[in-house]
């Protein structure tokens, strides 16, 4: 039962991007940004269920079982964070992007900066630069998120490891294949609903098992003097608002992922960027809410236990509370959020294969078919043969990614002039920062993001002071 609820969603899930096909132009564009029609509802769930990965189901919940209640300032961070950067940044993107000449991530920031100098110096090398980051960091998420999956169905269905990634990438290579960002668009927009009707469920499931045990807050209390903590143990308040700042960093990290900005391309001028941010918003808190509660409740139901990893408490727990249609959902709604997110990020990858390398745009639309499925065959391999934790793997390009663009966009965004090579510098300032703090430890309780985000900023700002 388990197994045919499982593969039943699936086909769902499958079916309603293939139906896509009815709907496509059959044109370059509109295979790489759905024509830049979509209505803010369907760019709102998708984009949301786009940046809640995998890494919400699998590392997000192992981390709320090992930290305790001081998880929730990621909740209360990122989402501020996400929301004080899109609401600077999201109707200009939309605005930019507007242009025939935009169909990627590397197009629009070339064509955003070329359009905003009065100075007649190539763009070109910079689109380049910013397409081979792209398919280097989307690439190693989307191996991630593929490697997420995989993780559920070895504990639920006892499949090997090897299954899961490659169910995904083919389901996701068929789809994506017929209708493209289009596709893409419309699955994530169901995957977002099964996503948030599984986790309801784990928190019903959970909730109901344990009211008959006992007091919710005692149990949780019981487990060790800090759990309940709201910040980390012995952070001290300095410690504890350069946690909280960090995590806010995280969630401005958003503006700089190209996967959910070309998302905010495709929404159609006639849209509200307001109302789509309703539909997020909404989503992202309750999601992300009642992910934190699923940590919690997993940590009284699962006692650990010697090396027990805790990325696998929600397959786990499901397995013990729920019917077996039920956890079949639960399953699909994980298969889901990294579907969701992988089949978005091969497809930025696509986009910058074809459209940022070139001195012309490739518009031959078999092409860039055959650029997703090199793609796609690549984060494969790398899912297949990587040993990390799906929750660093995530944070590190998300972190790289962020701290590379982040900044760059948000000043373009207040109606900064950037010329090339401040770009190119705000860039490498960006990710040489990031991976300073990443690789040697410093302030590590704070995101290394913060200090990527910052020092591309500060570059910007001191280049701008300097005299022409």
């Amino acid at each position: 039962m388990v197994e045919i609820a499982f593969i039943g969603f699936l086909a769902a899930f499958f079916l309603i991007g293939v139906s896509s096909y009815y709907f496509s132009q059959g044109t370059t564009a509109d295979y790489l940004v759905a024509g830049k029609s979509v209505s803010a509802p369907l760019i709102g769930l998708s984009a949301v269920a786009t940046n809640n990965s995998g890494f919400m189901f699998i590392g997000m919940i192992g981390a709320t079982y090992s930290m305790g209640l001081s998880s929730i300032w990621l909740m209360i961070g990122w989402i501020v964070g996400d929301f004080l950067v899109q609401r600077t940044a999201v109707v200009k993107i939309n605005q930019v992007g507007a242009s025939n000449k935009v169909h990627s991530f590397g197009g629009l920031l070339s064509h955003w900066i070329s359009s905003n100098q009065s100075s007649s110096d190539s763009t070109h090398r910079l689109r380049q630069f910013i397409g081979i980051l792209t398919l280097l960091f989307l690439t190693v998420y989307a191996a991630a998120q593929l490697k997420a999956g995989t993780k559920a169905t070895e504990v639920v269905l006892g499949w090997d490891a090897s299954s899961g990634i490659l169910i995904a990438a083919l389901i996701i290579f068929v789809y994506s294949l017929v209708g493209g960002l289009r596709a893409s668009i419309w699955t994530d927009v169901a995957q977002s609903l099964v996503m948030l009707l599984g986790m309801m469920l784990i928190v019903f499931y959970g909730w109901q098992s344990i009211s008959e045990s006992g007091a919710f807050w005692q149990q949780l209390n019981a487990i060790s003097a800090s759990y309940l903590f709201w910040f980390p143990v012995d952070s001290g308040i300095t410690g504890a608002m350069l946690f909280v700042i960090g995590w806010m960093f995280g969630g401005m990290g958003v503006i700089g992922q190209p996967h959910i900005v070309i998302r905010f391309i495709t929404l159609s001028p006639n849209s509200s960027v307001t109302k789509m941010q309703v539909y997020y918003y909404f989503w992202f808190t309750l999601f992300y809410g009642m992910t934190i509660i699923s940590g919690l409740i997993s940590r009284i139901l699962l006692p650990e236990i010697g090396d027990f990893d805790a990325e696998l408490a929600l397959p786990m727990l499901s397995e013990n509370l729920m019917p077996e249609v039920f956890v079949g959902l639960l399953l699909a709604a994980l298969f889901a959020a990294t579907m969701s997110t992988v089949d978005s990020l091969i497809l930025a990858c696509s986009a910058a294969l074809s459209r940022d390398f070139t001195a012309q745009p490739i518009n031959k639309l078999w092409l860039n078919k055959l650029a997703t499925l090199i793609i796609l065959t690549i984060a494969v391999l790398i899912a297949l043969s990587n040993n990390q934790t799906v929750f660093a793997l995530v944070l590190d390009t998300w972190g790289m990614l962020g701290s590379a663009f982040g900044a760059l966009i948000i000043w373009l965004a207040i109606g900064k002039k950037v010329s090339v090579a401040a770009a190119f510098v705000a860039i490498v300032t960006g990710m040489s920062v990031f991976a300073l703090f990443t690789l040697t430890g410093w302030w590590s309780m704070v995101y290394a993001l913060t200090f990527g985000f910052s020092g591309s900023f500060l570059s910007l700002w001191i280049l701008n002071r300097l005299p022409r």
